[in-house]
């Protein structure tokens, strides 16, 4: 029987392929998310705090209400590239880390850090070069006695994220792409992308289809039953 639940460190993470990973950078969540049926990004709540992108790995942490103790341990477990993604049960009470750890997160390399939770210090968080997520801001501290765990599945705005899972960050949010899908998904959102930036050029330049628009949705609402009075 394994020991230690709810209270243990996994260290073993299979990350996907550097470059694979990279294949990912720049291309929109909103792209991804769609490659994906749109079941796979975090909910409204998990923002944007310092409005930079973010890509990596994830290394994962489930901490109880306000207490960051996990939280830190995992700083130190995370290597470059990583996203740490802190599920403290969204709770707003207190926060679960502020400039001094988000600043050692940058200094060491990792690529992101997203709380299901509350940060503090926005300030710090506004001059950091690392990407930020969470819920919200409070000035309330947290404990650090535990328990927790790190690198064991965890929800995030409502999705699941699993240790090594990539992670894909912007303004709308974070979509969360899992290791064996990616390979499949990079090259589908890149497709969507191109298309999607073909058809804005043709708007930008005045060439709207009024008629192939009008023609495309009315077909789609009839079939599905639209009677138009």
């Amino acid at each position: 029987m394994p020991e230690g639940a709810g209270f243990r460190i996994f260290t073993n993470v299979e990350r996907s392929d550097r470059a694979l990973v990279e294949r990912f950078r720049g291309i929109p969540s909103s792209n991804i998310n769609d490659m994906m049926n749109r079941l796979y990004n975090t909910d409204a709540s998990i923002k944007s705090l310092n409005h930079l992108p973010m890509l990596g790995t994830a290394i994962t942490v489930r901490a109880p209400l306000g207490d960051n103790l996990m939280f830190h341990r995992a700083l130190d477990i995370a290597q470059p590239g990583d996203v740490l993604v802190v599920d403290g049960g969204g709770c707003m009470e207190r926060s679960l880390a502020g400039e001094i750890m988000i600043t050692y997160a940058e200094k060491k390399g990792l690529a992101g850090i997203v709380v299901n939770g509350a940060l503090r210090d926005l300030d710090g968080i506004l001059r950091s070069s690392i990407p930020v997520y969470a819920k919200g801001i409070t000035p309330q501290g947290p404990f650090k006695n535990g328990p927790g765990e790190i690198n064991v599945p965890v929800c995030c705005g409502g999705v699941v994220v699993l240790p090594g899972d990539i992670l894909v960050g912007d303004l709308d949010g974070v979509v969360v792409i899992r290791k064996d899908d990616a390979p499949y998904i990079i090259d589908k959102a890149q497709e969507k992308l191109a298309k999607e930036t073909k058809k804005l050029s043709a708007y930008a330049e005045g060439h709207v289809n009024y008629e192939e628009h009008e023609s495309s949705w009315t077909a789609k609402a009839e079939k599905l039953g639209v009677v138009t009075f």
